[in-house]
């Protein structure tokens, strides 16, 4: 009986030791680690300042985030960012006494203890983001998990203490990579929901959180793991009900509903606005360079946390490109139908021998390659590389609708490439200046170049706008002044021409008089050529540089058919003074540039100056509104389904006021429309890489054909969206009076009855 009161009273003993002994045990063990027995800890301007890579973030004017530049690509998001609804199923499923403890859960420890984590883990919020922040992964050395769950609790301690319970709700949003370039809560928003956190629904938000268990695993951007992440999410929502968050009513009705995605994987070649945020890349260095921070330290573009504002509307940008691959999807396939009938592919003279040429193009091509350089500089000979070249291998090539995998020579690959055709585009509001959408090239992956603002390429027709901008500037000439539909020739010393030069009507048409109006509207030569011989180049090229261009501008009457190389960004610029009364605008799309937290470090406003007189920019574009009513933009009017045959293919059925300029240049190499409406002008320019690869024929190859379309699919979406303001009304009229005839109905018969008077006076 002794020996059991001895032992009962042994274990009453232990009991109370481990009940007393274990805390106090902890105790010091907590004390040695803060004191560093263990090894080192955050210090606490560490702790207070943790050190996190805030990736630079290009916002749209419609508050987007268009693309980051980023080591790591984390955008930070304050607690007043996050939704209710997301703050509470994070607490519901990782911390339930998440606002009772003071960063260490010792009931959830317990539980965990007794259960050996069958019950779930003990691991607080706050727990989580230090091992997140400071500590890393987990060892498998028993000892050193204890010593890391130790430090953890130290740093969990000093986080309560420093921070508050919001605050470090942010900072664990902020913190978690959810994978797939999303790190931080405002990034997986963008990357899966194509969001901000404010927008997420109670279904969303419930989705993230449970990526938070293992962000792999529960990842719903695989097929395969779509069941599981619905389970997962399913799982969050019953946490939040329990913790009443959600009736149960509420559960059920957001567990039925299917996990509907927006998944937008983010990298530096892929997203929205590639060929802008490239252009925007290489401004930023330059901008860095010139502007230092005020400790005299540099700004870091991947790792300070800029915020660059633009002014493109995300809306429009992605109509842009989804206009653009919608057309060129069916414009590249009649490309190759045509061109599998050439031996020499996409290459056309119309001289020579077009295989020959085609040949010595690629050849000039595969020169320029690193793979070239690699086997010239290994000592190869040209003979051993070009065999090389013409070996087969499998490879993956560009295509429409996602790369493809096949097996094809190097050789024949150039050729591809080549036959490949390209397009820009550029939206501007011509009031402002304000780029609206940038298109700089069909896939930035394999198309690096940006036709938008690198590429400079013949415009064509679209340049003759100018020609009767300084003709009407210099003589007041009406669109309703008729002229001679003859070949005119300018002679040989004129504006210092060595020789008579002669252009031809494209469909070498001659006879009766044409109006201005429907002199440019038909894109005619002779009469462009005629205003030409009335004023010479020089007027012409002030004219295109006081709008805007910086290109070299030969001062040569050949000028007036379009004989000059443009950029985009250019040809849209000169356009803007014809939608603005006669002030041009340069475009911009850059508006402000701030820090990390919101210190406006730079601000951008467009240069602008008066070129012509508001009456001379109406008169333009009621000639301009020509081509589209009756000339080479007609087809934006028809509305029988399929117009344009199986080139084109959609009915566009316009009715609103529209000016426009079509352009193609010599041999079809490249086809442009540029279309404005009261507050938008938009260009669009298609050609291959190669000049001497297009359509053998202007039925294909004109800018109706293969640019006007872009232009037309891109504003029927702009104008299915109302809230965007794109206006439909008529061009605004200048206030002042306008003396230049534009009734020509009224001009023709009051000519006529002077000609009748000067013939009988005579």
């Amino acid at each position: 009986m002794a020996k059991k009161d001895t032992d009962f009273r042994s274990y009453v003993k232990y009991f109370w030791m481990l009940v007393f002994g274990a805390p106090l045990v902890l105790i010091l063990a907590l004390l040695l680690t803060w004191a560093g027995l263990f090894g080192d800890l955050p210090s606490t301007e560490e702790i207070a300042n943790p050190k996190s890579f805030l990736a630079t973030e290009i916002l749209s004017a419609d508050g987007k985030q268009i693309g980051t530049f980023f080591m790591e690509n984390r955008v930070h998001a304050d607690y007043n960012d996050l939704p209710p609804h997301l703050v509470n199923a994070l607490i519901a499923t990782e911390d339930e006494r998440y606002h009772e403890h003071a960063g260490i859960d010792f009931r959830s420890l317990a539980r965990a203890l007794v259960t050996l984590g069958g019950g779930g883990g003990g691991s607080t919020i706050t727990q989580q983001l230090a091992k997140q922040m400071f500590h890393g992964e987990g060892s498998s050395n028993i000892a050193a998990r204890v010593v890391q769950k130790l430090k953890e609790w130290v740093i969990s301690l000093q986080l309560e203490r420093r921070y508050s319970k919001e605050e470090i709700l942010a900072m664990y949003f902020n913190q978690f990579d959810f994978l797939y370039q999303g790190v931080g809560i405002h990034n997986a928003a963008n990357v899966y929901f194509g969001k901000l956190p404010s927008e997420l629904t109670i279904e969303e938000s419930a989705m993230l959180v449970g990526m938070f268990k293992n962000p792999w695993a529960y990842n719903p951007s695989k097929a395969e793991r779509l069941e599981t992440a619905i389970n997962r999410r399913n799982t969050v929502l019953r946490q939040m009900e329990r913790n009443d968050y959600l009736s149960e009513e509420e559960a059920d009705s957001l567990m039925a509903l299917p996990l509907v995605l927006n998944f937008q994987r983010q990298g530096h070649d892929q997203g929205l606005a590639p060929y802008l945020r490239e252009y925007i890349r290489a401004y930023m260095k330059d901008w860095i360079a010139e502007h230092p921070k005020a400790d005299g330290t540099t700004y870091n573009l991947y790792t300070d946390g800029l915020k660059i504002y633009t002014t493109i509307d995300s809306r429009m940008q992605r109509m842009a490109e989804e206009a653009m691959e919608r057309h060129l999807t069916n414009l590249q396939s009649i490309f190759f139908n045509q061109i599998e009938k050439r031996k020499a592919g996409p290459f056309y003279f119309q001289e020579g021998d077009s295989y020959a040429e085609g040949q010595k193009i690629i050849s000039r091509a595969m020169r320029q390659t690193p793979r070239y350089r690699h086997y010239r500089d290994s000592g190869w000979s040209d003979q051993r590389i070009v065999k090389e070249f013409k070996t087969p291998r499998d490879m993956k090539i560009f295509s429409w609708g996602g790369d493809l995998d096949t097996i094809l020579s190097p050789w024949d690959s150039i050729q591809y490439y080549k036959s490949i055709y390209q397009a820009g585009l550029l939206s501007v509001e011509p009031q402002s200046g304000f780029i609206k959408a940038w298109v700089g090239g069909i896939d930035f992956r394999h198309f690096k170049y940006d036709a938008v603002k690198q590429g400079r390429r013949q415009v064509g027709s679209t340049f003759k706008p100018f020609i009767y901008a300084a003709a009407i500037a210099d003589k007041k000439y009406s669109p309703c002044m008729q002229v001679p539909n003859i070949q005119t020739c300018i002679e040989a010393g004129q504006f210092g021409l060595l020789e008579p030069w002669c252009p031809s009507n494209s469909d070498d048409k001659y006879g009766g008089v044409l109006t201005l109006k429907q002199a440019i509207a038909g894109s005619v030569n002779t009469v462009t050529t005629y205003l030409m011989k009335q004023i010479g180049p020089r007027p012409v090229i002030q004219m295109a540089k006081a709008l805007g261009v910086t290109s070299d501008i030969p001062e040569v009457p050949s000028i007036a058919l379009g004989a000059v190389d443009l950029s985009i960004y250019e040809l849209v610029g000169a356009y803007t003074a014809f939608g603005n009364q006669g002030l041009y605008t340069e475009p911009i799309v850059m508006l402000r540039i701030e820090d990390k937290n919101g210190v406006v470090l730079d601000e951008f406003t467009p240069d602008t100056r008066e070129v012509f007189s508001p009456e001379v920019a109406y008169t333009m574009i009621n000639l301009l509104q020509g081509v589209t009513q009756s000339g080479t933009g007609v087809r934006l009017r028809h509305t029988g389904a399929g117009y344009g045959g199986y080139v084109t293919g959609y009915p566009y059925g316009f009715d609103n006021p529209i000016a426009g300029k079509t352009g193609t240049t010599q041999n079809n190499s490249d086809g442009w429309f540029v279309g404005m409406v009261p507050n938008l002008v938009t260009a669009v320019w298609t050609g291959c890489q190669d000049r001497s690869a297009h359509f053998g024929s202007t039925t294909y190859g004109q800018g109706a054909t293969t640019a006007l379309p872009i232009w037309a699919l891109y504003m029927k979406s702009v104008y299915a969206r109302s809230e965007l303001g794109i206006r439909r009304d008529a061009f605004d009229r200048p206030d002042g009076p306008i003396t230049i005839p534009l009734d020509c109905a009224t001009y023709l018969s009051e000519s006529a009855e002077l000609r009748e008077e000067a013939s009988e006076y005579n």
